[in-house]
């Protein structure tokens, strides 16, 4: 005898499947992958003079992906260990992922690039070789660079996990982290998320801090991270996993001051910022949400730097620039973490008011250096002809101008608008 369901009976349990149909479907997975990217000996290093070359590796330099998804929706957080990538080679990373996986499994245009800003790795622009008429960059390292990010970006997909998240946000850098050109504009937040198993195992963890990595000098000629290799080295020893440094706004010179120009302080330092990762963590925030939402904006950032078009008329900068150039921005939130990019090296004054458009209790992270580099993004101030701001004549000589900034907060703007 067939037994006979009441149709009330069916309803909660198709509603019932379906609750449980949508928990499981919004539930986070994480899978986290690096490589090392060291350049060949006698590479031109980026940063400072032309024509600097280098002579050894003093720690290696790094690409490290985590890839973050929910059975609806994906995000790749790339940091790569250089001066700074420019925007056709994130074009050209996403177009290897795509060559590997589908987009209907996962979007490579949701593939988010941040650069340490290293002043000890090798010149991925152009303009540090022989001399301004001579591109620094290495065509056959730019590829294997390339390739590296995308299979690290294709591993940490394939080993995605369940996993749970927590953040925390504290302050760091006192004494020693300082804007040397605006001294009452510094962004000292530490802002950190953490991804582990269910075996409690740490998959990734993020810190967002900001601060140029330049402990070393224009006399050194050794290949080296600088003060985030301090930072991988005392994360992977008390986290483990795979641990992404994202660089702040460090435009209008926000560096390391009254340290010694050494390896051995760059490392403590790290160590240092590395410590209070661990110690805030222990006091972490479970984060609320596993939605991920994703949205970019490419653009035509203004450019009236007439030596960046000269330079790239001249194929020693290799990208189009006109009167502007193409860049993108990405905003995107996971769970109650928001993040938004920065092209460049952004002023602190543009950290703060990009975490102002944030409506979240939750973490806040501007990776700055996040899917270009097009030199220093300042205030209009520093342009002014009686402007007393420190260095601002180079700062001026390395920005596209001065209506970067107010292009990039305009598109931050819609794009949070548009988040809503």
């Amino acid at each position: 005898m067939k037994k006979f369901v009441r149709p009330h009976t069916m309803l909660l349990i198709v509603c019932f499947s379906w609750i449980v149909n949508q928990a499981g479907a919004q539930k986070l997975e994480a899978g986290a992958a690096e490589i090392k990217i060291n350049p060949p000996l006698g590479s031109y290093l980026a940063g400072y003079q032309q024509n600097r070359k280098s002579t050894g590796v003093h720690d290696d330099l790094f690409v490290k992906a985590v890839v973050i998804a929910n059975a609806g929706n994906s995000v790749a957080i790339v940091a790569i260990d250089c001066i700074g990538l420019p925007y056709p080679l994130v074009q050209r990373i996403r177009d290897e992922v795509e060559e590997v996986i589908p987009r209907q499994d996962f979007n490579a245009d949701h593939i988010v690039v941040s650069s340490t800003h290293t002043h000890s790795g090798p010149d991925v622009i152009g303009i540090w070789g022989e001399d301004l008429m001579h591109s620094g960059t290495d065509s056959a390292y730019i590829t294997q660079l390339v390739k590296g990010a995308a299979g690290a970006i294709v591993k940490a997909w394939k080993s995605r996990q369940r996993v749970n998240a927590r953040y925390a946000v504290t302050s760091f850098g006192l004494g020693w982290v300082e804007n040397i050109s605006d001294s009452t504009e510094v962004d000292r937040d530490v802002t950190m998320m953490q991804f582990i198993n269910s075996k409690g195992k740490s998959i990734a963890t993020l810190t967002n801090f900001a601060c140029h990595p330049t402990f070393l000098d224009k006399e050194n000629t050794l290949i080296s991270a600088d003060f985030p290799s301090g930072v991988y080295r005392q994360l992977n020893a008390k986290l483990g996993g795979v641990n992404l440094f994202l660089q702040g706004a460090i435009g209008g010179w926000v560096q390391p001051e009254h340290v010694s120009r050494s390896f051995e302080d760059a490392q403590q330092k790290g160590k240092e910022l590395a410590d209070e990762v661990v110690l805030s963590l222990k006091k972490a925030k479970p984060l609320q949400g596993n939605d991920i939402y994703y949205t970019s904006r490419q653009f035509e950032l203004p450019v009236a730097n007439k030596q960046f078009k000269s330079l790239a008329a001249a194929s020693v900068i290799k990208r189009d620039i006109g009167d502007g150039t193409p860049t993108e921005i990405a905003w995107f939130s996971i769970g109650e973490a928001m993040f938004a990019t920065h092209p460049g090296e952004t002023s602190p004054l543009y950290s703060h008011r990009t975490k102002q458009l944030m409506s979240t209790e939750g973490p806040k992270f501007v990776l700055g250096l996040g899917m270009d580099e097009v030199g220093y993004i300042i205030k209009p101030d520093f342009f002014a002809p009686d402007t007393r701001l420190h260095a601002a004549a180079y700062l001026t000589g390395m920005s596209p101008g001065k209506e970067a900034g107010n292009a990039i907060m305009q598109v931050l703007e819609e794009l949070a608008e548009d988040s809503k």
